[in-house]
């Protein structure tokens, strides 16, 4: 008898702790799971959105690739502009808005829509990273083809780790410099970058220097 009055109390013990427990722990044990998959909902998501962006992307690469004609080209700026509404947290958004520059400056000779697109893009990126510079200097390129010369000095002295683009944004400010008129500032931005540069890619830039009459001793 002793033994079942222990069981007893030990079951109505363990009914007593649940009355008590029991509801605060089927809460924690729905939240638990509430997190954990709501958690892989999101990963699930994040990953369809992934998926669909390079889709859409391949979609414009083949479209630019095949682009011969003005309806051509339409389509393929309907869908850089798709990606871009559509994944304008990705990097394939830049991307697009890259190649659409590159079409509206190179075939559609517009500097400025260029320029424009290219502003949208640089907004995207992370300072200092190599595809931040890679965007920066296309679009000191399309606003100085633009004639848009104080905005293309801003774009070009507006690097805050050029690196490795050192000698190519310092090239740039003396094309940019010398067709704003200052010869002066150009002749040193263009020293700049042969120092810059080494030994490497200095044909075009002593072409220029030897236009402004600065040997290779200077």
């Amino acid at each position: 008898m002793a033994e079942m009055r222990t069981e007893e109390e030990q079951i109505e013990a363990i009914k007593n702790w649940w009355k008590k427990n029991g509801s605060s722990l089927l809460i924690g044990i729905a939240l638990a799971l509430a997190i954990v998959f709501g958690w892989q909902a999101w990963q699930n998501h994040q990953a369809q959105q992934r998926a669909e962006a390079a889709s859409a992307f391949n979609q414009l690469l083949d479209a630019a690739g095949a682009a011969s004609t003005e309806e051509d080209r339409d389509t393929v700026a309907y869908l850089a502009n798709q990606v871009r509404e559509n994944h304008e947290d990705s990097a394939y958004a830049v991307y697009a808005m890259m190649l659409l520059a590159n079409q509206q400056m190179m075939t559609d000779n517009d500097p400025e829509a260029a320029a424009e697109t290219l502003g949208w893009a640089l907004e995207q990126t992370e300072a200092g990273t190599a595809l931040s510079l890679v965007v920066r200097t296309r679009l000191a390129r399309a606003q100085y083809g633009a004639g848009q010369y104080d905005d293309a000095l801003s774009t070009v002295r507006g690097a805050s780790d050029p690196s490795d683009f050192e000698a190519i944004l310092a090239e740039l400010e003396g094309d940019i410099l010398l067709a704003d008129g200052d010869r002066a500032a150009a002749e040193e931005a263009y020293l700049k970058a042969r120092n810059a540069a080494g030994n490497g890619g200095l044909g075009l830039l002593e072409l220029k220097l030897d236009d402004l009459g600065i040997g290779g001793d200077a």
